[in-house]
């Protein structure tokens, strides 16, 4: 029993001993006396029992009850809300990452429209033009000496323009699965951009522009990397230089000593970039001006290999352009002790 009941019986037999003491005292009739003491007797101790039962099992019953469902009232609703906010924060997070997954899937079906619809196009020119050549030797010029020789040369220069462009798809797709293994060997930079030059003089020539090594480097350069490949991304760099470089200018090479890294530009004095197309300037069959780049030839891949190359390395090749001045391409490789 709790100390308040306790308290509250002792208090109560003290009033029931006054009473009977009272009654003792008072002078009346002893029939009437034990009778009124008898009754009271009764009732006292009635009420002490239906106290000590309210308080021992009904009281006690209610509490409990009462107890429960405070709790059942509090503690579960509160954990139900925890567990609700749980539940809504995984259901945000789950609509956040489809929403993520659906921008992806998006982006890359996009992606995936554009380059076939590239890939299509860039084929569809080679095609017709070995389809056309074809039919009008079928119709007779076949026999004309003169003729069928010219036009088997240009069907045949069409499918060599069609194997270069999936020739270069296929050297991006296996750089981006990585099946191409980049040698990491040390080669002395400088004798690859003079050998480059030199293979690309005529070219250069044929629209007079020079191309020359800023501060001619007599000692080598050494730099770590599959000698190859950043041959192929010199070429193609100052091959880029030459079909869009102004006539009658320059395409400038220079070399810089960055402590571990040795950072190469190639720049040429053209019409230059715009700057809303500098961001897709590497992207795959991506044209500044589509008409004008198909007339100079390519597979309109050429960038896009250059990026795989480099960051084949671990390195990374930028762009910076000025309208009216002309473009710099530049890119790092590890320098070799």
């Amino acid at each position: 029993m709790e100390k308040s009941g306790v308290l509250s019986f002792v208090f109560s037999i003290i009033q029931i001993f006054l009473i009977l003491l009272f009654i003792k005292i008072f002078n009346i009739d002893f029939e009437i006396k034990n009778l009124i003491f008898f009754s009271l007797s009764i009732l006292i101790f009635s009420y002490l029992i239906l106290k000590w039962m309210v308080n021992n099992f009904i009281y006690s019953k209610v509490k409990l009850i009462y107890k429960n469902i405070r709790n059942s009232n509090s503690r579960p609703d509160s954990d139900k809300n925890i567990n609700l906010q749980n539940v809504n924060k995984e259901v945000e997070n789950w609509k956040l990452f489809k929403d993520r997954e659906l921008e992806k899937m998006t982006i890359r079906e996009s992606y995936r429209r554009r380059f076939v619809g590239n890939v299509a196009h860039e084929l569809k020119t080679p095609i017709f033009n070995i389809q056309g050549y074809i039919n009008t030797l079928l119709d007779g010029a076949i026999s004309d000496n003169k003729i069928n020789r010219k036009f088997l040369s240009r069907a045949n220069k069409s499918v060599s323009r069609m194997i270069y462009i999936v020739e270069d798809l296929d050297q991006i797709t296996r750089l981006e699965e990585g099946k191409i293994e980049i040698e990491n060997k040390s080669f002395d930079l400088v004798t690859e951009i003079n050998d480059v030059i030199e293979n690309l003089d005529i070219k250069a020539k044929k629209r007079s522009l020079k191309i020359q090594i800023i501060n001619n480097y007599k000692s080598k350069i050494l730099v770590k990397g599959d000698k190859e490949k950043i041959k192929q991304v010199l070429y193609n760099l100052i091959e880029n230089s030459i079909k869009y470089g102004n006539e009658m200018g320059t395409i400038d090479i220079k070399l810089y000593d960055m402590d571990v890294n040795i950072l190469t530009e190639v720049s040429d004095s053209g019409n230059g970039i715009e700057q809303k197309h500098l961001n897709k300037i590497f992207d795959r069959f991506y044209r500044v001006d589509s008409s004008r780049d198909r007339e100079k030839g390519g597979s309109g891949l050429g960038l896009s290999i250059v990026k795989h190359i480099i960051e084949a390395h671990g390195h990374s090749i930028n762009v910076r352009s000025t309208i009216g001045e002309g473009s710099t391409f530049s890119f790092t490789l590890t320098k070799s002790k």
